[in-house]
């Protein structure tokens, strides 16, 4: 519910990145990303910490992740077979525990989850008992 978001979008979902990214801010989060994403975030006036990819240069995501600056990632793969950061991103993820998210519908949900805890309104259903009034209505 605080801390620190790396967040590395491919091209594609760029666009929808920021308003999301907006709402982690607005909720207190710093946010950290690789160049094209900061950018993006920069000229949407948001602020931002920069970090290298694995590949270019210290410090970069990696030495974030491990060095516990990180509480959340949002990186979003491209294609079927991840480029070489995207996988050592979530290596270093899983091995520490850090929450990883690879879709930007999965960072909307999580985002509004997180307001929700933030705000102490969190409600939670069994999935049965919502649908239970259903059958009966239906029979």
């Amino acid at each position: 519910t605080k801390g620190t978001v790396f967040v590395s979008v491919n091209d594609r979902d760029k666009a929808y990145i920021v308003p999301i990214a907006r709402r982690f801010v607005d909720l207190g989060f710093s946010l950290v990303a690789t160049h094209g994403t900061a950018q993006l975030l920069e000229d949407n006036g948001m602020p931002v910490e920069r970090v290298f990819k694995v590949n270019e240069g210290r410090p970069n995501a990696v030495d974030y992740l491990t060095g516990g600056k990180i509480h959340l990632i949002i990186n979003t793969p491209i294609g079927q077979n991840p480029m070489f950061d995207d996988r050592a991103i979530r290596r270093a993820a899983v091995t520490r525990r850090i929450p990883s998210v690879t879709t930007i519908s999965a960072a909307r949900a999580v985002v509004e989850g997180i307001a929700e805890l933030q705000r102490g309104v969190i409600s939670v259903y069994a999935l049965q008992h919502l649908h239970a009034g259903r059958e009966v209505e239906a029979k």
